[in-house]
């Protein structure tokens, strides 16, 4: 079996000790990554959050324009309430796998540009190196949307970005964009013993949620979808609903949270007007009854989708990189539409498997993978010569 190299096993050993869930800090694995990027000779720009103790990290080695970007962000999501069998923030060997939170979601690919930022010190680089570590990448990609003003402040124009999300190593070129969405809906309050001379604003909430479901049935059955996706067209979903105080009260507020992801054919804002369409004959019959019942809609969190044809060239370069030919397109939100978003020429290849092994309890990757990252890197790193 091809194995990693032995810095990139003794990198992600560190990188998966320090337990960087979203909700708590990453300056202990940032602090760790810069030390060892300035020994390796890069220039360092440290980014930090503006209200949080964290921070985004770009680096670089070598001058002039053009170049590639590796991207990785730093958090991991939580393991409380997972039944895990082997230590969490451990990096355990166990046949052809390494075990460990982050393993494959992703600092198995930070690990190998880590570690090819090792082999890259002292090259005699004709383009230059650019590295990109973000944080709260699992919350909605919140850290990178506010990294990208002080990335384009520096003026860095790379020929091409690799965002190492888990692929299996094929060139992804695509996946949906979303935005996540608090409805609150307004009734009238009174004693239950009396409900229909009041509003129940649970009702409005379960209404809505009809709105949205049949918004979904037509996504289903409309002809603009993408076969690529598991799921073709553009899905809603409602993920939460509060509301109600008491048994005997009829509730005079509830909250609905849900999400829409989009693909690339379809522009979310006719989503957010074909809402608005369906809820405003809903809301008649109420007010009829309380002339203020109302549902405000607030887009709570958003980021965009991303789409490379599959003929671009630089799908044909990325496939040259890691020897996969095959382009997929994925079902999770990357960083990438951001790099994408301000014209940087754009792709999502690294080491593992989002459905099979990413988010769960006893979260792997395969050394073969990881292997296979190496290998890739190499190829990158050979070609800036």
């Amino acid at each position: 079996m091809t194995k990693p190299y032995d810095h990139t096993l003794e990198l992600l050993d560190r990188l998966i000790a320090f337990p960087t869930v979203s909700a708590e800090s990453n300056l202990a694995l940032i602090d760790f990554a810069e030390d060892h990027l300035r020994l390796c000779g890069f220039q360092i720009h440290r980014l930090p959050s503006p209200t949080e103790p964290k921070a985004g990290l770009l680096a670089r080695l070598g001058s002039g324009q053009g170049g590639i970007m590796l991207s990785a962000h730093s958090d991991v999501v939580p393991v409380k309430s997972q039944n895990w069998t082997r230590p969490e923030f451990t990096l355990t060997e166990d046949g052809d796998r390494l075990y460990g939170r982050g393993t494959t979601d992703m600092k198995g690919f930070l690990a190998s540009m880590l570690a090819l930022a090792g082999r890259a010190r002292g090259a005699n680089l004709g383009q230059p190196l650019m590295l990109c570590i973000s944080y709260d990448e699992e919350v909605g990609c919140t850290g990178i949307r506010e990294m990208m003003p002080g990335y384009q402040a520096l003026g860095w124009n790379p020929d091409l970005c690799i965002v190492g999300e888990p692929t299996g190593m094929r060139p992804a070129i695509g996946h949906k964009g979303k935005m996540a969405f608090r409805a609150t809906c307004r009734g009238k309050a009174g004693h239950s013993s009396l409900a229909p001379k009041y509003v129940n604003a649970l009702h409005l909430a379960s209404d809505l949620i009809a709105c949205l479901r049949r918004i979904q049935e037509a996504y289903a059955a409309s002809a603009g979808q993408d076969d690529a996706y598991d799921i073709p067209y553009s899905t809603i979903h409602a993920g939460r609903m509060q509301g109600g105080a008491a048994l005997n009260i009829v509730p005079d507020v509830a909250t609905v949270e849900f999400e829409l992801r989009h693909i690339g054919g379809e522009d979310p804002t006719d989503f957010i007007a074909r809402l608005a369409a369906e809820i405003a004959p809903v809301l008649e019959p109420y007010r009829e009854v309380c002339p203020e019942a109302n549902i405000f809609i607030e887009t709570i969190n958003a980021y965009p989708g991303f789409a490379v044809y599959k003929d671009d060239p630089i799908v044909r370069r990325i496939a040259a990189f890691s020897g996969n030919p095959g382009p997929i397109k994925v079902a999770y939100g990357t960083e990438a539409g951001y790099f994408a978003g301000i014209g940087i020429p754009t792709i999502v290849c690294g080491p593992g498997d989002m459905e099979g092994q990413g988010h769960k309890p006893d979260e792997y990757l395969e050394i073969a993978q990881l292997a296979a990252c190496d290998r890739m890197l190499d190829r990158v790193l050979e070609s800036l010569g």
